[in-house]
């Protein structure tokens, strides 16, 4: 059985480089940890991962998504973190060490590719860069891209060489990974589109004929296409198929686009980092320190750009989507950074610091400990009014964490409060969002959390039902600040006199 290995730039491994190698991954998986440190152990360091840890954990349960919890991401994220559910440690801690696991493997991926155009202590800066940057842009704690970003790194890695003796092999590998990575966020299609597209042009040059590569095509295809069938056969199956398919396939189309369309100028000022980083590395390769392998370096560029297309595929473009840039970028960027170009270190240092200081760390930790302090408060208001079986908490507008901190049980499959709340989720859900909240009031839940000020554009309709029918028949028990957001609790009035 021929081995599939990955391409390595460095001389035939030894003890002491497979000793270095060890030194290097325990060095990037304390720093980090040291990165990361503020928002570990904070409930609310992000919003969606609250939706996926909760489905994750409810898996186990006998709960599947799209079926008894809906949400549009992939089966495949729902499973990552019911995994990280599965060691036993409570979130976030569970999914956030997770992530951490992943963001180092990215990190290690990175370098891998970067010693192709640059030193070893430039790639490992590079790797260094990329746990920096991916923080800055959105994946701090567990976002989605926190997973699939290493897929895409494993897959260039594999398919980079198209003249490696086993490139067919490895092609065949990487789509496999991208198969994979389809099951944790669609939106990676046109990376994995690239990427096979790339593999086929090699088969070309090696001179395979039109009916060999129609065989490879297909053979991608199937590949990068089988978990996702695979998951559909399981829900067609146990009678699931066509919530799956809706969800999945149907309601990223409903949803309506954003008003300010898929870039929105506050974003400007966030990604130019990203910009400066790429600019200067193109023009340096130009001008400065022209890259020795120059095929690899023009893969690099197509690799930013497919990057973009799966950033900017969806119809509304939010802030942490763009970590998908962060490797296309720092390998573009690599001959600016070369400490042996023109410039020497410098480029380098000055790229590291500033990146760094962008972490606003001291401000992140204390903002994160606020966060756990009022969560604690409101896990305390709450939880003596709730339980497991009939009594269930309703988050209309905060932290979907709630639900499990306190222990209660979930008043309805729409679960994350964006999808009931948020106005242009109102053609995209199988039910209309008005019918389901009044369903949910209608219940009487015990107790119900709401917003001030919220995190996006409001469906009108259910925020004036909700805002004029808690008054009626709930008062105010706590309100807390999260995320600069005025958190109210609401128990219904009958219990008041049971709460004292």
């Amino acid at each position: 059985m021929t081995a599939i290995s990955f391409d390595m730039a460095q001389a035939p491994p030894t003890r002491r480089h497979a000793a270095r190698g060890l030194w290097l991954v325990l060095f990037l998986a304390l720093f980090a940890l040291a990165v990361r440190f503020p928002f570990l152990g904070d409930h609310n360091a992000d919003i969606d991962e609250q939706l996926y840890a909760l489905i994750g954990s409810q898996m186990w349960q006998g709960q599947l998504p799209f079926v008894d919890l809906w949400d549009r991401k992939p089966f495949g994220l729902f499973a990552l973190f019911g995994l990280a559910d599965a060691t036993g440690l409570p979130a976030p801690w569970s999914y956030q060490l997770l992530a951490t696991g992943f963001i180092v493997l990215g990190a290690v991926l990175l370098r891998n590719l970067a010693i192709h155009l640059t030193d070893s202590v430039t790639a490992s800066a590079a790797a260094v860069l990329y746990i920096v940057l991916m923080t800055i842009y959105g994946s701090h704690s567990a976002q989605s891209e926190i997973y699939h970003v290493p897929a895409m790194l494993g897959m260039a890695l594999l398919v980079r060489d198209t003249g490696h003796p086993q490139a067919l092999q490895r092609a065949l590998l990487a789509m496999v990974i991208g198969g994979l990575a389809l099951q944790v966020k669609y939106t990676v299609v046109p990376q994995c589109v690239f990427f096979g597209l790339w593999a086929l042009w090699g088969q070309y040059r090696s001179g395979r004929s039109l009916a060999q590569l129609s065989a490879v095509g297909i053979a991608f295809a199937a590949l990068g296409l089988a978990p996702t069938l695979l998951v559909g056969l399981f829900y067609f199956a146990v009678g699931g198929w066509d919530q799956f398919w809706f969800a999945n396939f149907v309601s990223f189309f409903l949803r309506e686009p954003a008003p300010m369309g898929r870039f929105a100028e506050r974003h400007t000022l966030f990604l130019m980092p990203l910009v400066v980083l790429a600019l200067a590395g193109f023009y340096a390769s130009l001008r400065m320190s022209p890259p020795a392998d120059r095929r690899s370096y023009r893969f690099f560029c197509a690799m930013l750009g497919a990057s973009v297309a799966t950033v900017f595929l969806p119809s509304t473009v939010y802030a942490y989507y763009f970590a998908a840039l962060v490797p296309g970028v720092l390998l573009v960027a690599l001959p600016f950074l070369h400490r042996q170009g023109p410039a020497g270190l410098a480029p380098l240092a000055a790229a590291t610091v500033a990146c760094i200081g962008l972490l606003y760390l001291p401000e992140r930790y204390e903002a994160s400990q606020n966060h756990r302090e009022a969560m604690d408060g409101l896990v305390a208001a709450i939880q003596p009014h709730v339980d497991e079986q009939e009594a269930c908490l309703w988050v209309f507008d905060g932290p979907t964490a709630l639900y499990s901190a306190t222990g209660s049980c979930l008043p309805t499959r729409l679960i994350y409060p964006d999808h009931l709340n948020n106005a242009l989720e109102r053609n995209s859900l199988e039910v209309r969002q008005i019918d389901e909240v009044r369903r949910i009031l209608d219940t009487g839940p015990p107790v119900v959390v709401t917003a001030d000020r919220p995190f996006t554009q409001q469906n009108l309709e259910t925020l004036d039902y909700v805002e004029t029918t808690l008054p009626q028949g709930y008062i105010v028990i706590a309100e807390e600040r999260i995320h600069d957001r005025g958190l109210a609790v609401w128990l219904r009035r009958d219990l008041l006199s049971t709460s004292r």
